[in-house]
């Protein structure tokens, strides 16, 4: 069964207490605060045979089946390989189970995450399947930027946003996955997460703390020339892009916070307080603000997944970096 989180409780009641469900609903809200488990749960519940309350009973052949994932009536539709597009011939697939008859009687379940991974081709197919659903069938999208999304698809579903936990909420939650961390990690692994705690438990698992300190002692020796840019570009090949540029970008916002605040509690994580406040100090504001710029262009790229040289992509970030604290 789906792992309920305690901060969507209020929004469970009020999707399975519905009398009548839409055809179509798109849950959407930032990575990593469990938009699948609460898709997975309602899917759950929509295909029960004898729901005990709001959720479902676990026990009847249409939850045994779906949890050995072979339900005849759930669709699960996402990309055949991570980070990859939805194509248009999975979802011709979808669309052909929609137009079937339910085997087992009851309703037909669509999931489909994430639904800004269809190509436009991929969108206009789901349209129809949106526009006339058949039978009793309930599509339910995912989304982490809905923004993506062409208008028509959202047009076509209630759209549901998807509540963010507040800090307490998850450190507790985090504190019960991860029981050997101190309250200061626990911390560190929100921010560093953006304050999502399912991907604060993931970056964890991928060692992201070793990480980051590697990555913030280069910058450290960066700046008093004891390494040089191409020699660390080649030595952080395990850390992913996404999250260097995150953390750059990060870094030159707070930096350019100082320089208006002067307010030295808005400083960020303390690994680079220091360093945040000596480069605010030292470099003028307009190359601070060019340097943002050119992160984000990057970052952008990064997140598109354009072929990029990486190592020349990073020796070209931290030359600009070094020379932030230089003449404007």
């Amino acid at each position: 069964m789906a792992e309920a989180y305690p901060w969507q409780e209020a929004l469970w009641q009020q999707l399975a207490g519905r009398p009548r469900h839409a055809h179509a609903y798109l849950l959407h809200g930032p990575s990593g605060i469990g938009k699948r488990a609460l898709a997975e749960r309602l899917m759950a519940r929509l295909l029960c045979q004898s729901p005990a309350g709001l959720d479902a009973c676990g026990q009847c052949k249409a939850c045994l089946l779906l949890a050995a994932s072979t339900h005849p009536d759930a669709f699960v539709l996402e990309p055949e390989e991570a980070d990859k597009a939805i194509r248009v011939d999975q979802v011709r697939e979808l669309v052909g189970f929609v137009v079937q008859t339910a085997q087992l009687g009851g309703r037909k379940v669509v999931l489909l995450e994430p639904a800004e991974a269809m190509n436009i081709n991929a969108s206009n197919a789901l349209l129809k399947s949106l526009e006339e659903p058949s039978g009793d069938t309930v599509l339910l999208l995912i989304s982490h930027q809905p923004s993506r999304l062409l208008p028509t698809i959202k047009s076509r579903c209630v759209q549901q946003a998807c509540p963010l936990p507040s800090t307490a909420q998850s450190l507790t939650w985090l504190g019960g996955a991860l029981p050997e961390a101190s309250p200061e990690e626990l911390h560190e692994l929100l921010v560093l997460a953006g304050g999502s705690p399912l991907s604060a438990l993931r970056l964890e698992g991928q060692g992201v703390r070793a990480q980051r300190g590697e990555v913030v002692e280069g910058v450290k020796k960066l700046l008093k020339q004891q390494v040089g840019a191409s020699q660390l570009a080649e030595g952080w090949n395990a850390v992913p892009l996404p999250l260097l540029f995150d953390w750059f970008c990060d870094w030159a916002q707070l930096m350019l916070r100082f320089q208006l605040t002067r307010d030295e509690a808005g400083l960020g994580l303390n690994d680079m307080r220091k360093v945040v406040q000596y480069l605010a100090e030292k470099a003028p504001q307009h190359k601070v603000l060019a340097m943002q710029d050119w992160l984000l262009l990057q970052r952008q790229k990064v997140l598109n997944k354009a072929n990029l040289n990486r190592v020349l992509l990073l020796e070209a970030l931290l030359v600009q970096w070094a020379s932030l604290p230089g003449p404007g």
